[in-house]
Parts: C-alpha cells; sequence; structure tokens
C-alpha cells in the first residue's frame, strides 16, 4: 500500500482528531502514507477563532451549542470553493504530499475544501467521508452528505441509516465498524493490567468508578466526590482529567479528606483507557461520540453527564444508545450519581473485528 492518505480533521472537541489519528497509525501500519490536515485551524483566521469559540462553549456552555449549531447548518460557510478563504498556504501545504485519497471526519470539511484540493491537486482524486456520529437526531449535520463522494463509511448501521435518508446514494454508503485506538481492538494482557493498576495504586479487588472527561477538560469531578464522601460502600474512583490541570490539582488535595481511594489522572494513553473501561463498574461521562463508543466496544456500563445542558451531536449518541438497550440513565445533576453506586447500571456490548479491517479494505479499493 504505497499511496498517500490525506485526512482532514478539525480541533473542534476530541472525537475528530482521535480518529484521525487512529486513521493514519492503521493505514501507516499496513504500508502507507499518511497526512492530517486541518483546514479550519491552518486556512483563514476566522475560521480558527470559530473552531476556538466552538471548544469555549462546549467547555462552558453546552446549552447554547444548540444556537452555535443551527447557526452553522444553515450558513453554510465552506459548502463551496468560492467561500474558502485564505486557503492558499493550506493548499501549498497539501500539494507536496501529493496525495491520492482523501477522507474527511469532520462535517464541514466535505464540499468546498474537497472541491478545492479537486482543482488544484488533483481532478481524479477519490473522496471518502469518515462520519462519527453513532445514530440520527437533530444533531446529525446536513454537512456529513455529499454525493459526489466516493464513499461514505460509517461505524453503525444507524449512521449508514441517516446518510441513506438524507440523500447519500446506497452503493457508496458502508458500515465499516467504530475507527478507534489500537489498544480496543484486542484484550489486555493480564500482567499489563496489574502493571497498570500498581502504577496508579489501584486496588484490583475494589469496584472501579470511572469519571470522564471531555477533549476540553470538561467535567463535574468535584460535585460527584462530594456527593460520595459519607458513602459506606466499597468503591474507589478513577478520576480522568485530561488537559485539566486546576481539576486534577483539585482533587489531588480533595482526595486526602475523602475515605475512598480516588485516583486523579492527567491524560493517559490508549492502552490504560481501554483497561479502565473494561474494568468500570460504570462510567459517568457525557454522551461524546468518542467516549460513547469506546464504551460500547468495551461494554461499559454508563451514566450519562447531562449538567450544563445537551449539545445538539449528543442528542444522536443518545438516540443510538436507546436504540440498543431501552434502559438508559442520565442525569442533570452529577450528585445523583451517589444513588447509583450499588445499582446495576445498564451497557451496551458491540463485538468488532480486531483491525479495522473493513474500512482499511475499502479504502484499498479505491487506490
Amino acid at each position: 500500500m504505497s499511496v498517500n492518505l490525506l485526512i482532514l480533521s478539525s480541533s473542534t472537541g476530541g472525537g475528530h482528531n482521535m480518529r484521525a489519528n487512529a486513521l493514519k497509525y492503521w493505514w501507516e501500519k499496513n504500508g502507507g502514507s499518511a497526512k492530517i490536515s486541518h483546514p479550519l485551524e491552518n486556512s483563514f483566521q476566522l475560521y480558527k477563532l470559530g473552531s476556538n469559540f466552538y471548544n469555549f462553549v462546549q467547555k462552558y456552555y453546552p446549552a447554547f451549542h444548540n444556537v452555535y449549531f443551527h447557526f452553522l447548518e444553515f450558513a453554510c460557510l465552506h459548502s463551496k470553493k468560492s467561500k474558502i478563504l485564505g486557503a492558499r498556504s493550506w493548499l501549498k501545504d497539501v500539494s507536496l504530499f501529493d496525495p491520492k485519497i482523501v477522507v474527511s471526519v469532520h462535517a464541514h470539511l466535505n464540499h468546498g475544501y474537497i472541491d478545492l484540493l479537486k482543482e488544484h491537486i488533483y481532478e481524479r482524486l477519490k473522496v471518502v467521508i469518515y462520519c462519527g456520529e453513532l445514530a440520527d437526531g437533530v444533531g446529525f449535520s446536513r454537512h456529513w452528505i455529499n454525493p459526489n463522494a466516493d464513499l461514505f463509511l460509517g461505524p453503525f448501521k444507524e449512521t449508514c441509516k441517516a446518510a441513506k435518508d438524507r440523500g447519500m446514494p446506497i452503493k457508496k454508503t458502508l458500515e465499516v465498524g467504530p475507527l478507534l485506538r489500537p489498544a480496543f481492538y484486542q484484550s489486555t494482557d493480564e500482567s499489563i493490567k496489574l502493571q497498570i493498576f500498581n502504577k496508579y495504586k489501584i486496588h484490583p479487588d475494589c469496584p472501579i468508578i470511572l469519571l470522564g472527561t471531555g477533549a476540553n477538560g470538561v467535567n463535574r469531578h468535584h460535585e460527584v466526590l462530594l456527593s460520595l464522601r459519607n458513602l459506606n460502600t466499597n468503591f474507589q474512583v478513577i478520576a480522568l482529567c485530561g488537559s485539566n490541570r486546576k481539576t486534577f490539582s483539585k482533587i489531588q488535595v480533595m482526595k486526602e479528606k475523602l475515605k475512598f481511594n480516588v485516583i486523579p489522572l492527567l491524560t493517559v494513553n490508549d492502552q490504560e483507557m481501554a483497561l479502565f473501561l473494561r474494568e468500570a463498574k460504570f462510567l459517568f461521562a457525557r454522551p461524546g461520540a468518542g467516549t460513547t463508543t469506546e464504551a460500547v466496544v468495551c461494554g461499559t456500563p454508563m451514566i450519562f453527564d447531562l449538567s450544563r445542558g445537551v449539545m445538539p451531536q449528543e442528542i444522536n449518541n443518545l438516540n443510538f444508545w436507546k436504540s440498543r438497550n431501552s434502559k438508559i440513565i442520565k442525569t442533570n445533576k452529577p450528585k445523583n450519581v451517589r444513588h447509583y453506586i450499588a445499582e446495576d447500571i445498564p451497557s451496551i456490548k458491540i463485538e468488532i473485528d480486531s483491525t479495522p479491517k473493513r474500512l482499511l479494505n475499502s479504502l484499498e479499493m479505491l487506490s
């Protein structure tokens, strides 16, 4: 496999880049060359400000994202190449890579930017859309759909049905399974598990409550931990803080006053994340596409954090959960987590291949 693969992504949230990095890893592992490009952040300065604003809203005012999402749906800022501003330096950079296939993992990169690439680099460039949405809903952007693309790839049948219902040709729409980091495709070796548990002082025989954090450091860990402080049930808490050093430092001080074991962690690697999800009694996190996908692959029970409002894309993922499991637990008050410590929390377990081979095979056929 010697074809150069260009991957279009954006640092809005964390799921897009997670999928972009996973695809780069798997393509290069199979002998190809891949390059990740961020057009929104590396073309016109106003687009970069828009991406930063998205992350600000996601972190502090998720409910307001409904307004921002619908504005972008109808503004169509990147729908035509004539509307794209400041793309000259970006085009020069990707031209040097000389891609033959481009895969977009972001809804707003599937039209104008693709047309620019075809005009300036290679008219017969093969175009693939990989949509990470889990199911249909108000947050399924119409910009995911481009009937002129060579392929639309989705992780689940619900994703592909949503695309076809919105006008994507049936013959171009394929369910290829989730696109994940390597550790999620194989079980964790027992020796590796013990090594990680010893590293973080996790008790192997004590139930784990896993608190998740989004890519922008969004979490309500402090409120959850305070609500658990007077419980007599046996448990320990792994509080994932991601890039949020403020929360990490706060919990480091706070944990000395709690009677249960609390392990606050900054960014963890994919092997550690997969292990924590497989071992957790449940995960408390927002219903992001990346988090929810990893949870259902690992069979992790979930309690969904809906505090500060629900983003449109998150509704898609809640719809997916409802379609696969009629029981769903969600709360807009993090302190309510204490009520579920002793309960059986619903989960979904989806079996996947040992590699994303269906996706890779689809791309190889184009080359």
